[in-house]
């Protein structure tokens, strides 16, 4: 379960994306959850998802 908490999910997602995760669609296939719905939440706080970086920023 992702935390409903915008700021605590960036934190979240980025320390997954660092740690275990090559891909924002790799973390979200393995979690069962939308790309799209994270994508969307951590941009109301202006983070965009950097496929380089593997990082919302």
């Amino acid at each position: 379960m992702l935390p409903k908490d915008p700021v605590i999910l960036l934190s979240y997602v980025n320390t997954k994306l660092r740690d275990e995760y090559a891909s924002l669609q790799e973390l979200c296939a393995s979690l069962d959850v939308s790309e799209s719905q994270i994508c969307e939440t951590l941009s109301a706080l202006n983070y965009e998802y950097n496929p380089t970086r593997n990082q919302f920023e």
